[in-house]
């Protein structure tokens, strides 16, 4: 085993935190899976802005829209973001069988401008995860206050639901309990609860950057306080996939949400770049990022908490605020996303010189 197969070995996982025509086209997203026990991909509207504004792989698929006369740039990101998303499936399709369906997951998420709309978003969620209809996808909801009840509703129509925009443990409380309702209505309706798979995406590095800029320059505790979170975070996942309540769950197949660690990149760049992927590297989670080949092990995760618990407790923290500026950025991203995908379209179709006119 390599040093990434022995930390698999353990129960954590690894997901690349980015997915892409180019990624899936060239065979580097098989690559990955083969040689550095990558198992899952995630995605946002941010990710895929990247994907589909910097690469012509995209063009063809476009231009079969526009001939079909689809004009709409948001119908245009859907599809181009579903045939990504079907093709990531597709190459974990093993993953997901060798761990009995734990494991090898690509994520969608719904759009953005849909956060703080509960209806639309279950509307939307459950549209996306038809049209996939793979066992192995999971549908992205933002941890909003529309989105907890979105949540719950999703998990009990048998949807994978990956929660996403979690700061808070007060929130990803409030996530694994709409988890569990879910599931309970599942049973109480004579649903089966064995193949429902879920996922609580925690951001970790904006965390530090709000509490590095309230702590002062020599504080001991800069550039630990979003682990210390995560670290709080892990210790709820445990107590919550615990008990009686989750004992009856357990016995009817159901499976813990497991915590997902996002935003893993420093924002500091004085930080090693692992920092948070390192000390992170707890058995049940899930590790992300770009470059998981930079992951040499885990570096005292399972005892740092308590020299961290100290420096949380004494920061100052608007994880609501942090969420809000979450979902801001991802609309940011989506509407400049929507606009290049127009102006492209335009083009082809100005090449083309035969395709129906766009929308206004």
């Amino acid at each position: 085993m390599n040093r990434l197969e022995q930390l698999q070995a353990t129960g954590v996982s690894i997901w690349l935190d980015t997915l892409s025509r180019d990624l899936l086209e060239e065979g580097e997203f098989e690559r990955l899976q083969q040689e550095l026990a990558v198992t899952g991909a995630t995605s946002n509207p941010t990710i895929f802005s990247k994907a589909i504004v910097g690469s012509d792989r995209y063009d063809e698929q476009l231009v079969s829209l526009l001939e079909a006369g689809v004009t709409d740039p948001h119908e245009h990101f859907l599809e181009l973001a579903l045939e990504d998303v079907r093709g990531a499936a597709k190459t974990l399709e093993y993953a997901h069988r060798k761990s009995g369906g734990s494991d090898g997951f690509v994520s969608l998420e719904v759009t953005p401008d849909l956060a703080y709309d509960t209806a639309a978003t279950v509307a939307q969620a459950r549209d996306l995860w038809q049209q996939l209809d793979a066992p192995n996808v999971m549908i992205k909801v933002p941890a909003t206050e529309a989105g907890l009840p979105a949540i719950e509703e999703l998990t009990a129509a048998g949807v994978n639901v990956n929660v996403t925009l979690l700061f808070s443990v007060g929130r990803y409380e409030q996530v694994i309990e709409a988890y569990l309702r879910g599931l309970e209505r599942r049973v109480q309706a004579g649903q089966p609860i064995a193949g429902i798979r879920s996922v609580a995406s925690f951001f970790v590095s904006r965390v530090d950057a709000k509490a590095d800029a309230r702590l002062s320059a020599d504080s001991p505790f800069k550039g630990r306080v979003g682990t210390a979170n995560a670290l709080t975070a892990y210790d709820t996942y445990r107590d919550a996939f615990a008990g009686d309540r989750w004992q009856r769950l357990r016995d009817l197949g159901a499976t813990p949400q497991r915590p997902l660690w996002a935003s893993t990149a420093p924002k500091d760049s004085s930080y090693r770049d692992v920092l948070y992927l390192e000390s992170l590297a707890l058995p049940g989670s899930i590790l992300t990022g770009a470059d998981p080949g930079r992951i040499r092990g885990p570096r005292g995760a399972a005892t740092c908490g308590r020299d961290f618990r100290d420096g949380r407790r004494r920061s100052t923290r608007d994880h609501g605020r942090a969420r809000a500026g979450g979902v801001d950025a991802f609309c940011a991203a989506y509407r400049e996303l929507l606009g290049s995908i127009k102006e492209r379209a335009q083009a082809l179709r100005a090449d083309a010189g035969r395709l129906p006119a766009l929308s206004r």
